[in-house]
């Protein structure tokens, strides 16, 4: 519901205070970025992929949703190992998804509608395919050649065991052996996702330069910034010696081995990228943004990345990963306030990604296509997300409430995790089904289905129930809480960046005020609950009675009673 009526006054609450240094305004410090993951946004040309095209005719509709800019996941030339995430050519567009020239017209598109344009870039790795890695396989060990990656000789007999144990996160060993010109077994190349993605040596200068090179072609081409793959990764303990849990990366899915992520020396890599940026920003006032992938274990760590000379934002996923639980959700927000925010950044909040189940399905107990239980958490979360102070980021589809598809036949599955696993755990096809768009059947709009071509990924039945066309015409649906939530960040001089002070509420409530008096709340229970403010929401994730917030329900209200 949405109520313009102010929320009525009554008693005084208390407040414990978390306050931040609030730095000039810019327009990345408290920007909602939606997350476009091309090939399954809006295919343009019926090959069931979508593709650039798909995404200039999408802005429209992400223009009228209100989103600050958009972030596209990697459309360069790959043979899409790992959809994409292994590049064979950074300064190009794979004929998968168009041309230099369709790109140049989605980024004039986006400018004119006012939308910023970030691009994902994948610094880690490469494809194998790539010639640089080509010609280290064409070379002899101890070249220039190799020594822009991980060659290493094997251990044991005759160099057949690999030149340490680390384990790739997507599953098996880290390393792969190689065979010389001469055709006899040789070195082992470290690879920490998958064979087809060889880590990059930032030891070497030529890499860095050459990313320098990349960075600088796609600024010339007017993008807005970065999002930046494995931000805390590229630099390795220099003797990559033995892990003493060697598998943990594949058993967590995240970057946990120390010798391999996290490195000091990363953060030279950033302050550099950082110069680039601002170099653009001096040469012509427009402020590009370096956002980074960043999984490090504690908040403090975190804080790091986003000093005042290195990235603009990293995403704080403890709130994605924090259990359904207010307590829980209050421990992250405060550690977020004081260890990042404290240092003059802002918190960069984010409830999904491409690599996430879906929240409706995450927060389910279980989740039943949507519907019930982690529907209403979902939208709850989704107020939560856009009241906090910082950024956000939406990953797409969730504005329509899009449940994770998880009856998907193993033989469609491409995620290379199951490839290499033969494991359904954790796999990512479920969040990355293509978007449903209109009609009461598959491709539901996505594609026109040319000859009978079908979505990269099958479509279930029930998404006619999630289409963008039945979205924006029910007031009550995720698409129009999304809307109403952004529109109000937008107008209201008390969200965006700024402080966070706690009220006391009730076991089970997290409640906060931003700025000079609203007020968030989210009931994480099942029962009713009495509301921190009297009066009508202006703004509730579900119907809300006056001095009431029911079960898995957030609201806004705007009041005269939340002065310290």
């Amino acid at each position: 519901m949405h109520n313009s009526q102010p929320a009525q006054t009554g008693q005084r609450v208390s407040f414990q205070h978390i306050d931040t240094r609030i730095a000039t305004h810019h327009w990345w410090r408290d920007a909602v970025i939606y997350q476009v993951y091309v090939r399954s946004f809006l295919d343009s040309t019926g090959d069931g992929v979508g593709d650039l095209a798909g995404v200039r005719a999408g802005l429209p509709y992400l223009k009228k949703l209100g989103v600050d800019g958009i972030w596209l996941s990697p459309f360069y030339p790959s043979p899409q190992a790992d959809h994409g995430y292994d590049v064979a050519d950074y300064c190009d567009v794979d004929p998968l998804f168009g041309d230099l020239a369709e790109f140049d017209r989605l980024v004039a598109a986006a400018r004119r509608l006012g939308v910023k344009v970030l691009l994902d870039i994948v610094p880690n790795h490469c494809s194998s395919e790539h010639p640089w890695f080509q010609e280290a396989l064409a070379s002899a060990p101890g070249s220039a050649a190799r020594a822009r990656f991980h060659f290493a000789d094997g251990r044991g007999a005759d160099g057949a065991e690999p030149p340490n144990n680390w384990h790739a996160m997507f599953g098996g060993p880290a390393w792969s052996r190689v065979s010389e010109a001469d055709g006899r077994p040789g070195q082992w190349y470290l690879h920490m996702f998958t064979p087809e993605q060889p880590d990059w040596n930032w030891r070497d200068a030529e890499v860095g330069a050459y990313f320098d090179r990349a960075l600088r072609f796609w600024l010339d081409r007017g993008v807005d910034g970065f999002r930046i793959d494995v931000a805390a990764g590229l630099f390795k303990h220099p003797e990559l010696p033995d892990s003493p849990d060697p598998e943990a990366d594949a058993r967590t899915r995240d970057s946990v081995n120390p010798l391999a992520w996290n490195q000091p020396e990363v953060h030279d890599v950033w302050r550099r990228w950082r110069a680039v940026c601002e170099e653009y920003t001096a040469h012509d006032g427009r402020e590009r943004l370096l956002v980074g992938e960043v999984s490090v274990p504690t908040a403090r760590e975190h804080a790091l990345y986003v000093r005042p000379d290195e990235l603009h934002q990293a995403f704080f996923f403890d709130l994605l990963s924090a259990s359904w639980d207010a307590d829980a959700f209050r421990k992250v927000i405060t550690e977020a306030m004081q260890d990042i925010a404290g240092t003059g950044s802002t918190v960069t909040w984010v409830l999904n990604n491409h690599d996430q189940v879906r929240t409706v399905t995450r927060y389910g107990e279980p989740a039943v296509e949507g519907s019930g239980l982690g529907a209403a958490r979902a939208r709850a979360a989704a107020l939560l997300l856009l009241a906090l102070p910082g950024a956000a980021y939406i990953y797409q589809g969730e504005e329509l409430g899009l449940p994770e598809v998880v009856d998907l036949p193993d033989d469609v599955l491409t995620d290379p995790i199951f490839r290499r696993t033969g494991s359904r755990a954790r796999i990512r096809d479920g969040c990355r089904v293509p978007l449903p768009w209109s009609g009461q059947a598959s491709p539901f709009g996505f594609t026109s289905g040319v000859d009978g071509t079908k979505p990269w990924l099958p479509q279930p039945e029930y998404f006619a129930e999630y289409a963008t066309d039945r979205a924006l015409a029910d007031t009550r649906s995720f698409w129009h809480l999304y809307r109403d939530g952004l529109h109000l960040r937008a107008t209201l001089p008390q969200l965006g960046e700024g402080t966070l002070r706690w009220l006391d509420a009730q076991p089970g409530v997290l409640a906060f005020a931003r700025g000079d008096g609203l007020v968030c709340a989210v009931n994480f229970g099942t029962a009713p609950a009495p509301a921190p403010v009297p009066g009508i929401p202006l703004l509730s994730s579900g119907p809300c009675r006056a001095g009431e917030l029911p079960g898995s329900t957030a609201a806004w209200w705007i009041g005269d009673d939340t002065d310290s």
